[in-house]
């Protein structure tokens, strides 16, 4: 399969689509997915990212009262996704890698599987907290950080494994992508912190950048400005998700630690319904794609939560 950053090389300027799904929920059927996705399909998507999700506590109670804290993950599958997708339609598939939740040998197993599967594409991050913590806390023997990840995944690529006693080990051949803020990352102490660890991230070897969902597009353009200052070169893709519904003027900022442009909420507030809403966060999509076209970003890529209808709406305006 081909490269992220291959995509892009060989688009001779033509801004790609792309976009980004949920793994179903436990005990649902993967066609669900397929259905949702087949509608983008005919504007030809270089690449379908899949998130990975982590392991969640749950309180179960028991028949004497008292309650049992169980793991569960609600979303598992994201690697058997990628190879559905690939051999189903034919597109390059990247799997989310995460920090929490996961050992490094896990982590390596994992990236071996994907190595053999043929999926040569990842994207590297640390992963939220558990809903129940305050703050982030690593695996037990398990990375800490998305530059620790990084690291380990560009290791393999040039032979190196955790296990040192290996013969003769063969590189992996992973295209490493990881996550820019426009807005800065919530836990970050400063904007030039954020801006450091990122070119750190770049100097490890990570090959492009795909940001964090945001509605004014000037936030967009002062970001690559402020990238280019520093040293990071690579190819950064700008990450967009169109307003469903009311609720998210208040779940979006919170969750994402992003702000809603002033003009984006006043138009929201005036809808009577969602079906009002859904249409003037198509608009604003649509207008956001443009201007980022315009700008020459190499690709448009979607937080579709597998709700493609949104996605589908805007793409047939822009592609």
């Amino acid at each position: 399969m081909t490269k992220v950053t291959e995509h892009i090389a060989h688009a001779n300027g033509k801004p790609l689509f792309s976009f980004e799904i949920l793994p179903p929920l436990k005990g649902q059927s993967i066609q669900n997915l397929f259905s949702d996705i087949e509608p983008l399909m005919e504007f030809k998507p270089k690449f379908i990212d899949v998130t990975y999700h982590r392991e969640e506590y749950v309180y179960k109670k028991r028949e004497n009262g008292l309650l049992e804290k169980s793991v569960t993950r609600k979303r598992p599958g994201t690697v058997g996704i990628c190879a559905a997708l690939q051999h189903r339609f034919g597109v390059d598939a990247v799997p989310h890698l995460i920090c929490g939740g996961f050992t490094k040998e896990e982590t390596e197993n994992a990236l071996i599987d994907l190595h053999f599967l043929g999926i040569d594409n990842v994207l590297v991050l640390r992963g939220d907290p558990i809903k129940t913590e305050g703050s982030f806390c690593p695996e037990p023997g398990g990375h800490a950080y998305a530059t620790d990840l990084l690291q380990h995944v560009a290791n393999m690529n040039k032979g190196i494994y955790l296990d040192e006693d290996l013969e003769h080990p063969a590189p992996t051949n992973f295209c490493i992508g990881v996550a820019g803020y426009p807005e800065k990352h919530f836990e970050a102490p400063s904007l030039k912190a954020d801006f450091k660890y990122l070119k750190m991230k770049a100097d490890l070897g990570a090959e492009y950048i795909v940001t964090q969902m945001f509605f004014d597009n000037q936030k967009y353009f002062e970001f690559v400005k402020k990238c280019r200052e520093v040293g990071i070169t690579i190819p950064i893709i700008p990450g967009l998700k169109p307003i469903t519904t009311m609720r998210q003027l208040t779940v979006l900022p919170s969750i994402f630690h992003i702000d809603l442009p002033d003009d984006l909420v006043e138009e929201v507030e005036k809808c009577k319904d969602n079906k009002a809403v859904k249409q003037v966060g198509i608009e604003w999509g649509i207008q956001q794609s443009k201007e980022l076209i315009e700008f020459g970003v190499p690709c448009l890529h979607y937080y579709s939560m597998s709700k493609s209808d949104a996605v589908r709406q805007i793409a047939a305006e822009v592609f």
